[in-house]
């Protein structure tokens, strides 16, 4: 114990004395930094005209974002009480949206704006620009949407090799097959794949769906599109079924009608040829053909009710969505941010030029200084040899 208390003081002076060192040693590289901040502003002033050039050669891009909250109906079986679902939603576990028998849960609407049919589908919606052109989404990628210059310099070398390669032509005709893209149809739908995105909160199930194009009006009128599409493709997918047990119910009862018509016109038709007969056969043959026509009509009373029940089905299980965030026309683009970009050049110049007064420069330094010791150690062997 005692010898520990003896090495403490030791101890404590050694760290002082490094702690020293270290602050004599920042000291020193913020000095060279700062006699040499003549060599910092010209890097960083090329940073800034780098950045500068970077920021305007980027087309402006305006972003549309719609968010949209869907119905989630839950089946009472499968239903948790409010503690638990409170809990699961703390957790971002959607309790409510996986529940039932629907496959088409909102997690997967993303996959579906997403998906090559859906892309695909858009190709030949037409856009008006602010300027009051109007074109086809496809004619608008291919000839209004600009790119940067490095990437049309960049893309060059393919290009070449593509024409002395030679693609495959395209027929006279030609009917777009989502199944069997062509190549240029291909990249269209990449790009517009990057240009659509869609996202669902996992604890709200609230839908974002954002476009991206360069001009704010083809921008609005395109995601406005691409929620009614979803909206459509939704609906279709689950009244799908319903619809089909309507047209069924609505066929079964136009025929219980025609049937019924018939029976009341052939009871008609034996009352008015025989209303002075007053045999028995004849009052059989009524009775029957009235019993006929109360049957036709207890049929067709009940396919009735089932259409009415049918319609009822289709009504209750479609969807419906509340818009939260409509679309609006963009007033300021959101790319590229000129400050940030500009910002990060004049950063990464001031770090490059640190790098290279701090270490580059006196390792070039010492490089240099020992090329010429070795010289000169050699140049004094050679006159002995």
């Amino acid at each position: 114990m005692t010898k520990q208390t003896q090495e403490d003081p030791d101890v404590r002076i050694k760290e002082d004395h490094e702690n020293e060192e270290k602050e004599i040693d920042l000291l020193e590289l913020a000095y060279k930094l700062w006699s040499k901040k003549k060599l910092l502003l010209v890097w960083c002033m090329w940073g800034a005209i780098a950045g500068l050039i970077i920021a305007f050669s980027i087309p402006k891009e305006y972003t549309t974002v719609v968010k949209l909250a869907p119905e989630v109906k839950t089946n009472g079986k499968t239903n948790l009480s409010g503690g638990l679902s409170a809990l699961a939603s703390m957790a971002g576990i959607n309790a409510a949206g996986n529940s039932g028998s629907d496959a088409m849960y909102p997690q997967l609407y993303p996959d579906i704006v997403g998906s090559v049919p859906f892309l695909t589908g858009l190709f030949e919606v037409v856009v008006t620009d602010k300027e009051g052109e109007k074109y086809t989404v496809k004619e608008y990628l291919e000839d209004e949407t600009s790119a940067p210059w490095w990437g049309v310099v960049l893309g060059l070398p393919g290009k070449v090799i593509g024409l002395i390669k030679g693609g495959d032509e395209i027929e006279e005709g030609h009917t777009l097959n989502s199944f069997q893209l062509t190549p240029e149809e291909s990249e269209l739908v990449k790009a517009l794949s990057q240009r659509i995105t869609a996202s669902v909160d996992q604890k709200t199930s609230v839908i974002t769906i954002n476009t991206k194009m360069q001009d704010p009006l083809v921008s609005a009128i395109l995601v406005d599109t691409v929620v009614s599409r979803l909206r459509d493709f939704i609906t279709d997918y689950r009244t799908t079924k319903a619809r089909e047990d309507l047209n069924y119910a609505q066929k079964l009862n136009d025929e219980a009608q025609k049937d019924y018509y018939s029976a009341q016109q052939r009871l008609a038709d034996y009352v008015d040829k025989n209303q002075s007969l007053a045999t028995r056969s004849a009052q059989i043959t009524r009775e029957r053909l009235e019993n006929e026509a109360s049957l036709a009509f207890n049929l067709y009373n009940e396919t009735s009710l089932q259409v009415q029940q049918a319609k009822s089905k289709v009504q209750e299980i479609t969807p419906v969505y509340t818009t939260i965030t409509p679309a609006t026309v963009s007033i300021r683009p959101t790319s590229p941010r000129k400050g940030l970009i500009l910002a990060g050049f004049i950063f990464l110049a001031f770090v490059a030029c640190a790098a290279w007064i701090l270490f580059g420069s006196p390792m070039v330094d010492e490089y240099k200084k020992k090329s010429k010791e070795l010289k000169a150690a050699e140049s004094q062997e050679n006159p002995s040899k």
